[in-house]
């Protein structure tokens, strides 16, 4: 069987499609090329791969955001890298919000995606040993720091993409301590990533639908004005 990490490629243009494919190979991965979301439907039936790259463009009437809903709805635990458009925020946005766990604008070097790939991919399979015990209440709900979920009161899970992972697991090591915008994102692994104004704000309104009883006016991941976030610990 072959044990390389499993990476799909959608893309419509062929010779790009190619290239990704050609070069992917090369770094040791099994690489899988398609040219639209049906094709990815249809694949992820039989295997759920360990990387999707996705481009927005897509054929046939669906572009990357509804495929990327939709894979995110099918797993939180495969890796989702959105190919933009080029310097387009708008598209960078968009894609933060269907839960990618980052965002690659054309064109792009190889190099700087390949890096991407193994951040993601390195946050994804949880290498570093939590430390603050297995388990931290979040506002309504705890989350699990072995298994990579959010539990809610019933017993019922919901997994989490790396990234979510990741930004949850720096608050629950750092309590009631304001953390700024900036060092999340590079604590997080996006250190290379060209950070625009609304990226961690993105993340954090995701999470907080995920956690706070009432996200419009949360709790448990506080605003502190002119720094970032706190994570406040409930107190019952």
């Amino acid at each position: 069987m072959d044990k390389r990490q499993h990476i799909v490629v959608v893309e419509d243009e062929p010779a790009q499609r190619q290239l990704l494919l050609d070069y992917l190979t090369r770094q040791g991965f099994r690489v899988t090329g398609l040219e639209s979301g049906a094709d990815l439907r249809r694949l992820v039936d039989r295997e759920m791969p360990a990387l999707v790259l996705l481009d927005v463009g897509l054929p046939g009437g669906e572009d990357g955001f509804a495929v990327a809903r939709w894979l995110r709805e099918k797993s939180g635990k495969v890796c989702i890298i959105m190919v933009t458009a080029a310097a387009d925020t708008v598209d960078r946005v968009v894609g933060l919000e269907t839960g990618a766990d980052d965002y690659i604008p054309k064109p792009f070097d190889p190099r700087e995606l390949l890096a991407r790939i193994k951040s993601v991919l390195r946050r994804a399979s949880g290498s570093v040993a939590p430390t603050t015990g297995p388990r931290v209440r979040m506002g309504r709900r705890v989350l699990d720091l072995e298994k990579r979920v959010l539990v809610e009161a019933d017993g019922a899970e919901e997994a989490l993409s790396a990234s979510e992972f990741d930004l949850l697991k720096v608050f629950a090591e750092n309590p009631n301590r304001p953390l700024a915008r900036d060092w999340l994102l590079e604590t997080i692994g996006h250190r290379e990533m060209e950070v625009f104004d609304r990226a961690m704000d993105l993340r954090i309104t995701r999470i907080r639908r995920k956690v706070e009883k009432d996200p419009a006016h949360p709790e448990a991941i506080r605003t502190v004005r002119g720094v970032g976030y706190m994570f406040v610990p409930p107190k019952d």
